[in-house]
């Protein structure tokens, strides 16, 4: 799957066989910030903590978002969030063959 084919997937119903991390980015572009969460926080491992970090950093919570970075193994951004929900989704669409 295409980044353009999972952006517009939020139109609708969530592509099957997503990981909970792409899930997160999933509920996240339909604007949906607590099912997002929801979705990082029960996949614990570097995606998971990935996308949480990229959640917290939205939402304004620069030191929780930093946390959860470091966990990540990712430094922190230099770029807009807008770039980096790119960056996370292409890189875990990639890895999953989603």
């Amino acid at each position: 799957m295409s980044l353009d084919e999972f952006r517009q997937s939020a139109r609708g119903e969530p592509p099957q066989g997503l990981s909970a991390a792409l899930l997160a980015l999933w509920h996240d572009a339909r604007g949906d910030w607590a099912a997002a969460h929801d979705s990082a926080q029960s996949e614990d491992d570097a995606d998971g903590a990935w996308v949480h970090a990229y959640l917290h950093r939205k939402e304004g919570d620069i030191g929780n978002a930093g946390y959860w970075y470091r966990r990540a193994g990712r430094p922190f951004p230099n770029f807009g969030i807008a770039a980096e929900w790119d960056q996370i989704a292409s890189e875990l669409l990639a890895a999953d063959g989603a």
